[in-house]
This record gives C-alpha cells, sequence and structure tokens, in this order.
C-alpha cells in the first residue's frame, strides 16, 4: 500500500485546498473508506478463496461477464498503472537528486528490471518485497520523528479555520478524494493471491485490516509532517513533495539522502504491483479459452506471458500519459470496480443467506453503504471535472465487455 499515492498526492490537493484542517480530513476519510471496504472484501475472500481478485470473486457472486471486466481491468489498469505512476515518481525523485538523469528513462528501466526478475522465480522477488517493505517501514517512522524535532515550524492550524466547511463540501474535495483513493490501492491486494495464502479464512481478513489500518496511521501522521515543516506554497501542484520537505527538515543534503530514501522505498511499490498483476490474466487464462495465451507458464510456475503483457502497457503509459492522466484513469476504474465488489456483500447476503462465512463484516449492512455513498459522491464530481479522464475509465470498462461477448462468441461457434 505505501508508495507513491502518498509522497505524490499532497501537492495536487493543495491546488485546491489550501488549509490543513481539510487536508488531514481527506486521508482519514479515505483510510475509514478503504478499511470499510477492507471488511467487506474479507467476508468475500473467505468465502471464496481462490486467486483472482475481483475477477474471482465478481464471477461468482454477480456474473462472469462482471467478473471479467473486474480482472481485465485489475490486468491492465489495477495493476500496470500504480507501477508506472511509482516508477514516474520514482524518477522524479531520482532526478531530484541527479539533475542530469531522464526521469522517463529511469522509470522505463525499473520497470523493465522488476518484469524480468518476478517473470523467473518467485525466491528473488519475496526477498526484494520483504526487505523494501521493511526498509520504506522505517524511512517513513524516521520522516514523521524528524520532522516532530524541527526547530522552526509553519505557522499553520491543523484546527477548521473559516471557509473549511465551504471547503468540505466543495467538488474539488471529492475530486481530491481519487488522489487519497489511490494512496490507498492496495488494501485489497491479498484477495489477489488468496489462493496461495496458508489459511486464508483466517490469514485474509487478518492481512486485510491490520495493514489498512496501520497504514491510515502512518499517512496521517506523514501528511501533518509535510504540512507542519513546509510552506504550502513550495508544495502546490510539485510531485515530488517528500524531497522538498526533506530539503525543509534535513537541509539541501540530507533531503537528497531522504528523497534516495523515498526512491528506494518506491522499489517496493513498484515490486509488488509487477509481482501481483500477472497472475490475474493467468487466472482469467485458465478460465477463457480464448484467452488461454496468457495461462502457459515458465519451468518455475511463473505466468510468463502475464508479465509480456503487462510490461508491454506499463511502457504505452510511461511513453503516453502524464502522471496526473495514469493516476485518473487508474482511480476511477479502482473505485468503480471496488464499489461494485462490496455490492456484491450484500447481493451475497440476499441470495445465499445460509452460505458459510468464515468472516463476517464489521458492520454490516452500514459499513457498505457507507462505502458505496462514498464511492458514488467521489465519482459524480470527478466525471463532472474530469469528464476526459473518466470517459476514459468506463472506456476501457465497456472495451472489456466487447472482448468477453466477442470471446464468448467465438467460443461458441467454435
Amino acid at each position: 500500500m505505501i508508495g507513491t499515492g502518498v509522497f505524490t498526492s499532497l501537492g495536487y490537493q493543495l491546488v485546491d485546498i489550501n488549509t490543513a484542517f481539510p487536508i488531514l480530513l481527506l486521508w482519514l476519510i479515505g483510510g475509514i473508506i478503504s478499511l470499510f471496504g477492507a471488511f467487506s472484501y474479507s467476508e468475500l475472500a473467505s468465502v471464496f478463496p481462490r486467486s483472482g481478485g475481483e475477477y474471482s470473486i465478481l464471477s461468482k457472486v454477480f456474473h462472469p461477464a462482471i467478473g471479467f471486466v473486474g480482472g481485465f481491468v485489475s490486468s491492465t489498469i489495477g495493476f500496470s498503472a500504480p507501477a508506472v505512476l511509482a516508477a514516474i515518481a520514482l524518477g522524479k525523485y531520482a532526478a531530484a537528486i541527479f539533475p542530469q538523469l531522464n526521469s522517463t528513462l529511469i522509470a522505463s528501466v525499473v520497470i523493465i528490471f522488476f518484469n524480468l526478475v518476478h517473470s523467473q522465480t518467485i525466491k528473488y522477488g519475496k526477498l526484494i518485497q520483504d526487505w523494501t517493505t521493511i526498509g520504506k517501514v522505517i524511512l517513513i517512522i524516521f520522516f514523521i520523528i524528524s520532522g516532530l524535532l524541527i526547530n522552526s515550524p509553519q505557522n499553520i492550524s491543523f484546527l477548521p479555520v473559516t471557509n473549511d466547511g465551504s471547503l468540505i463540501i466543495n467538488s474539488s474535495f471529492a475530486v481530491s478524494l481519487v488522489w487519497v483513493s489511490y494512496a490507498y490501492t492496495g488494501w485489497n491486494s491479498t484477495v489477489y493471491i488468496a489462493g496461495e495464502i496458508k489459511n486464508p479464512q483466517k490469514n485474509i481478513h487478518y492481512s486485510l485490516l491490520i495493514s489498512t489500518a496501520f497504514v491510515m496511521i502512518l499517512y496521517i501522521l506523514l501528511n501533518f509532517i509535510f504540512l507542519y515543516s513546509t510552506p504550502i506554497s513550495e508544495m502546490k501542484g510539485m510531485i515530488e513533495v517528500g524531497f522538498i520537505a526533506g530539503v525543509q527538515i534535513f537541509g539541501e543534503q540530507g533531503g537528497k539522502i531522504v528523497s534516495g530514501g523515498i526512491a528506494i522505498l518506491l522499489l517496493s511499490t513498484i515490486s509488488s504491483y509487477v509481482f501481483i498483476g500477472p497472475r490475474i490474466t493467468q487466472v482469467i487464462g485458465e478460465d477463457f479459452t480464448y484467452l488461454r495465451f496468457f495461462a502457459k507458464k515458465n519451468h518455475s510456475g511463473i505466468p510468463i506471458n502475464g508479465f509480456i503483457f503487462q510490461l508491454l502497457i506499463s511502457l504505452a503509459f510511461i511513453f503516453t500519459s502524464t502522471f496526473e492522466q495514469v493516476l485518473l484513469y487508474a482511480g476511477i476504474t479502482f473505485i468503480i470496480i471496488n464499489t461494485i465488489t462490496v455490492i456484491g456483500v450484500m447481493t451475497l447476503r440476499y441470495t445465499q443467506p445460509d452460505l458459510k462465512r468464515p468472516y463476517k463484516s464489521w458492520g454490516y449492512p452500514w459499513t457498505q453503504i457507507i462505502f458505496t455513498f462514498s464511492n458514488t459522491w467521489i465519482l459524480y464530481f470527478t466525471f463532472k471535472n474530469q469528464t476526459f479522464e473518466s470517459l476514459i475509465g468506463i472506456g476501457i470498462i465497456f472495451f472489456s465487455l466487447i472482448i468477453y461477448f466477442s470471446g464468448q462468441r467465438i467460443t461458441k461457434k467454435g
């Protein structure tokens, strides 16, 4: 979960929101929404503990066509886009330290590297994931503690001030929640590899709930430190807010060292998304004969063609779209698919009330209703304010439906 979003999105939020209380409220609301989503996904994953994420769940709860949409979005946007965003951010942070470096070239090389590593064996990928995850948590905690100890904090109020109420009900607040929702992306990643988890009925919901709550606390504290240590004017509209805040806390050279640490941290994010994505296309390939190509594995049991497919999509994003565009494409499609999945909890409770549920969602049905209402509110204002990017997100969903029904027709003819 921890990666690109929390180290890049604040600058974009500050373009329309210039006071501290609404910013921290954004991160609290985003965390609560993610936590409510985790309650729902935990119930569904305990009932259907098969790898494949939304693809596997939605196929069983609604219809194989809806499941295919969830899987297609996950494999094309859901994992490729976050990996690309982390790679672009890494390039920006690296270029802040070494201005002579080309950030686009760095992003491309890193994406290619991790696809090569994870497409060969699971052993080295697991080692990279474990150690980079430990490193990024240590770095964030160090950053937070150091920020609290600075001698000259900003003269900024973290309590509500005049006009904060109007900002919170403004459309820009809702659109900013897309950035925050993206930063929390990954809270549901456990369900994508559910079939490979020991004792899934127990460990899936522990993983989802504990990790989401822990990350929410870190995110709120980290954004508090950004605002506490650094003038808003310097961060507004900037991607590399971690570097800018690092210079304020540690000085020019210290800021570069911290920026290097953040760049290393982003390697973990890229690695995790690259690792999981092809396993979604593998499961889809196993279930649909016209996509059997994606089910092919190498001698280590790795879905090699899924990695090739993911790499091509990632490179296309890097060379054709801006950071903001890729994030909005991803954020909008994530919200739509996540909302449909959460609605699946209520649907399944109604259609199959006697189904064995090793874990039942806390707060049912209110957590599901609040999750659905909140995301609908976000989507309404996003479509209103970011129409082009929203249409691209919807277009990807409709395109996946076309592929599904076209493939079904080909299979019947065959």
